[in-house]
């Protein structure tokens, strides 16, 4: 075999090995393949600016990392983020991508982890998303951030997580705050009432708690709680559409008149895809988030114990 034909195969060998790794990674943690590729389609991380990674507790899991837009002056409004992972699995620095996204939209943006399968089951999770806001009020004003313009954002147990902190207040109350330090919550294809316990996730972080109620957001709902938007796919079908049409059924009912947003074909995977590139061209998810953050942490928004926004389906 000549050179030529040597340097081809070389070539396929190389290429098939890398094929593999790349599958491999895939499988092995998605989110991070998903949050390099956008790294690369952004040209690196030049727009965006570390200023904060800290940790709120031993575990190594409690853990966050801040970021604001390159060149940023003045008070920004906050986005703190709860990533998912059926509350086993989860890295907020694979998450970053959620930080070039919303820091290009005028936000410092917080990525939080917290205790995980096996090591934590609930409650553990919802005090380290209490401790997480916590340092984001006392700490964000150093890095550019207005503590009195924070909203909340998660997808899937990430959404669970800021769904019970926004509507169960003890949370909040463990750590020294109260609804004052929410101006809104964003909730991505969120589990809001999943009891019986039905899946490994959910008895595996559930499955041991002294009263299964008490874990489930849908019975906290009350009139005066932050504003919601409750955004899922109707292809969702790990956690399935009905979860944020019952969440906001029974906020309605409280006087907080909800809809959530169904974005059509979208499925669990896909809805937190539309945050990164090359998949946030299709930008439902977006237009429907952007709106809202606008007008929950505008300078001029009512304190949100009592105000009442009303997501549009679209």
């Amino acid at each position: 075999m000549g050179w030529i034909g040597w340097t081809a195969l070389t070539l396929v060998l190389l290429g098939a090995v890398g094929l593999v790794a790349f599958r491999h990674a895939l499988n092995t943690n998605a989110v991070a393949v998903l949050n390099g590729g956008d790294k690369l389609l952004n040209g690196g991380d030049g727009a965006i600016r570390q200023v904060a990674a800290e940790r709120f507790g031993a575990d190594p899991a409690q853990k966050l990392e801040m970021f604001v837009p390159q060149g940023a002056k003045g008070s920004l409004p906050v986005i703190l983020f709860v990533h998912g992972g059926s509350w086993a699995s989860g890295n907020p620095a694979d998450y970053r991508f959620i930080a070039r996204t919303l820091c290009a939209q005028g936000y410092a943006v917080v990525l939080a982890g917290y205790r995980l399968y096996p090591q934590a089951r609930f409650p553990d999770m919802l005090e380290d998303g209490a401790a997480a806001l916590r340092w984001v009020h006392d700490n964000a004003a150093k890095h550019g951030g207005n503590p009195a313009r924070i909203a909340l954002m998660g997808h899937s147990a990430g959404a669970y997580n800021v769904a019970m902190i926004t509507l169960d207040p003890q949370w909040l109350k463990q750590v020294g705050l109260d609804d004052r330090a929410i101006r809104g919550t964003v909730a991505l294809a969120g589990p809001f009432d999943f009891f019986p316990f039905d899946t490994d996730a959910t008895i595996n972080s559930f499955g041991s708690a002294p009263d299964a109620a008490l874990t489930q957001p849908i019975n906290f709902v009350r009139g005066n709680a932050p504003p919601m938007l409750l955004v899922t796919g109707d292809a969702d079908t790990r956690v399935k559409p009905r979860n944020s049409k019952a969440l906001a059924a029974r906020l309605t009912k409280a006087g907080v008149p909800t809809t959530p947003i169904l974005l059509e074909g979208v499925t669990h995977e896909k809805i937190i895809m539309q945050f990164a590139k090359p998949f946030s061209r299709d930008t439902r998810a977006l237009d429907a988030v952007l709106p809202f953050l606008a007008k929950v942490t505008a300078l001029s928004a009512a304190a949100p114990s009592s105000v009442a926004v009303k997501a549009q389906a679209r």
